[in-house]
């Protein structure tokens, strides 16, 4: 009976803790996590899936993620040996690795996503182009700091503020920092409203702010079905490797404008995304094991990652205080900073800083074009990053 106590307690969990403290250390992580989601409300549907994720891969004993079975080059990773021999997240992690549920959370959003905003205002296409600039500052400050060309451009990507992307373009190029950038990326995402408002004010006039913008005109529901068609047909014949995300994007789009197929579009918005999204967070969250995850290199990422937020947010208000400019104060340059993929959290703030400044102000439609603008900007870029890559891998 002796033998059989022993046995046990040598099997379980808490006697492997000791040899192990950055499990212990990830697993006081993944509770801070649990806490900013639920009490926080910090992007509670995805970082308290995360959390969860970092707390089973990081149990000792659990064996529920075995990072041994995904290490190697990718044509190297045998799918059948997962199958057989990993634990309940190796199984789920195949979604990731094989870019299926960014994939498919692209199509949910693009289910949820009305492109009216953008057609009725094209212009706000160049600030969602403007507010990827975070994307290309923290990926040359990465180079700089001694991080390779393909981690360099999945760090890069989270200045897009689009975790799905980061996802599919870190999977891609860096997956051995898909915790780190993944936590960074949706961190990132639900501090919008602490983050974008100083810049905000930082880099426009009081009288810049109080702009009042004309009331949109009414797109028709041909050209709303016609344009996740022509972006489609354009992009992937410009940048094929954006197929996956774009094109599950545009395709959710056009299930919710053809008038045809409302009930896939309702599944996509809510059942799938909500089934996808589980999985999807709590595979990212396996990722998070501790002797990985606690490295100097990802609290680079993490500062890489705030750097690029900003950066984003500056490049879609200086493009927004040069239409201004151009249009003799037509545009109210707050909704460029909605330029990032956060959608409609980046929209709101714009709205929310334009009333303090004009209690009669009204942004929210306006900025909706460049937020809109930024989801299809933020896979763009994903999509070069990845084409270049490739390139010089090649």
């Amino acid at each position: 009976m002796l033998e059989v106590i022993q046995r046990v307690w040598e099997t379980s969990g808490f006697y492997q803790a000791g040899g192990n403290w950055q499990n212990l250390v990830m697993i006081v992580v993944a509770c801070v996590l649990l806490y900013l989601g639920i009490v926080k409300k910090f992007e509670p549907l995805l970082l308290v899936g995360i959390a969860f994720g970092t707390l089973l891969t990081n149990l000792p004993g659990a064996g529920v993620y075995h990072p041994e079975l995904w290490a190697g080059a990718p044509e190297n990773i045998s799918y059948s040996k997962v199958l057989h021999e990993g634990g309940l997240l190796d199984i789920l992690y195949i979604g990731v690795k094989t870019g299926i549920y960014p994939s498919l959370i692209f199509l949910g959003v693009g289910a949820m996503t009305d492109f009216g905003p953008l057609l009725s205002n094209p212009k706000s296409l160049f600030l969602g182009a403007a507010a990827q600039l975070g994307v290309y500052c923290a990926f040359l400050l990465a180079l700089l700091l001694g991080f390779f060309g393909n981690e360099a451009a999945s760090i890069g990507i989270i200045g897009g503020a689009d975790g799905p992307t980061a996802i599919w373009l870190t999977n891609k190029l860096a997956p051995d920092l898909l915790g780190p950038i993944a936590i960074a990326a949706y961190s990132y995402m639900a501090l919008i409203p602490l983050i974008q408002p100083p810049l905000m004010r930082l880099l426009t006039t009081k009288k810049e702010r109080e702009i009042k913008m004309e009331q949109l005109r009414t797109v028709t529901k041909r050209e709303k079905i016609i344009f996740p068609i022509v972006v489609t047909i354009f992009t992937v014949l410009l940048l094929p490797s954006v197929a996956p995300l774009l094109g599950m994007l545009m395709l959710g789009n056009l299930l919710k404008e053809c008038g045809v197929t409302d009930r896939l579009s309702d599944t996509a918005q809510n059942a799938l995304m909500n089934i996808v999204t589980i999985f999807l967070s709590i595979s990212v969250g396996a990722t998070t094991v501790g002797s990985n995850f606690l490295q100097i290199r990802t609290l680079c990422i993490i500062a890489l990652g705030l750097l690029a937020f900003c950066f984003s947010t500056v490049g879609g208000l200086l493009l927004g205080k040069l239409m201004c400019w151009l249009t003799h104060g037509k545009i109210n340059p707050l909704i460029g900073s909605a330029g990032v993929s956060a959608v409609p959290m980046a929209a709101r703030v714009s709205q929310v800083e334009g009333q303090k400044a004009n209690p009669s102000n009204f942004l929210l439609m306006h900025a909706m074009g460049p937020n809109v603008a930024g989801v299809i900007g933020s896979a763009v870029a994903a999509g070069f990053l990845l084409a270049a890559m490739q390139a010089l891998g090649a």
